[in-house]
């Protein structure tokens, strides 16, 4: 339910530096809108956007975590408390309901579950879960492509690029993007989206990558999108890669576009 009120605070701050550095007018009031609209979403306690979206919820059990569900409901399991949690959220927190039960037949399950479930066994004591609420316009302009091994790092970027551009004012920028690269084909989607997760202030620890993601930063700031599609320097707020070994024949590379209101809370049991 927080996740849905309050903007993280990396997310607030890069938000307030594009503000600084825009000059477009159009975009400047965009900017500002957007900011208002956060605080206000958290003061309130109210939604950031009227799409409260799909609940995804990445889980690191500590190998030395044990999950015991009570003796009364021992057939239950951590994917049931998970998704009693997101159900109790969207219930308490009066936010909209989202999930069809079937893709073709359209029936709204009324809960907002089932929520998107990924699990990693890491070192350790600890269960951290973190929620990401994702809204369907920017999910839906995200995209997938299988290269050739010899793409260079220049035709990745001039893709993704394209990607962005392609998605224009239907996916809410300023955009998060974030892209996986490596793996196989499931494995470069799932990087995309837990790139999403990190602080949008740090780049990456690879200089390589971190060159990456800044001169694709620019590259997409510089095609005048803008906030809103209004025209501006600030198509994008950050560009986010995380990465995979992958096969000697295959060069896997995903797109997982984010809006503004980049919605996301971790707690850590």
């Amino acid at each position: 339910m927080a996740a849905c009120h309050r903007l993280p605070e990396d997310v607030r701050a890069t938000l307030e530096q594009a503000l600084a550095k825009e000059s477009y007018p159009a975009a400047r009031d965009a900017l500002e809108k957007l900011i208002q609209n956060a605080h206000l979403a958290s003061d309130r306690m109210i939604p950031l956007c009227q799409d409260t979206g799909l609940a995804v919820v990445f889980v690191e059990q500590g190998a030395e975590v044990t999950i015991q569900p009570p003796q009364e409901n021992r057939h239950l399991t951590i994917v049931d408390a998970i998704n009693a949690g997101v159900q109790s959220g969207y219930d308490k927190g009066f936010l909209r309901r989202s999930v069809v039960a079937d893709p073709l037949r359209r029936q709204n399950t009324g809960t907002n579950t089932p929520a998107i479930i990924h699990t990693t066994i890491v070192p350790g004591d600890q269960l951290k879960l973190t929620v990401l609420a994702k809204g369907g316009g920017c999910e839906n302009r995200s995209q997938f492509r299988m290269f050739n091994p010899s793409a260079g790092r220049q035709q990745i970027c001039d893709w993704v690029v394209s990607v962005v551009q392609s998605a224009g004012a239907d996916a809410c920028p300023p955009l998060i993007v974030g892209i996986g690269i490596g793996g196989d084909f499931e494995t470069s989607c799932l990087l995309a989206k837990r790139s999403l997760l990190r602080d949008l202030r740090v780049p990456h620890p690879d200089p390589f990558y971190a060159h990456m993601e800044q001169d694709l930063l620019s590259a997409i700031n510089a095609s005048g999108l803008g906030p809103q599609g209004l025209g501006g320097h600030t198509t994008a707020l950050a560009v986010l890669i995380e990465t995979s070994p992958c096969h000697i024949a295959s060069l896997p590379v995903a797109v997982n576009i984010e809006c503004h209101s980049h919605r996301h809370q971790t707690v850590v049991l």
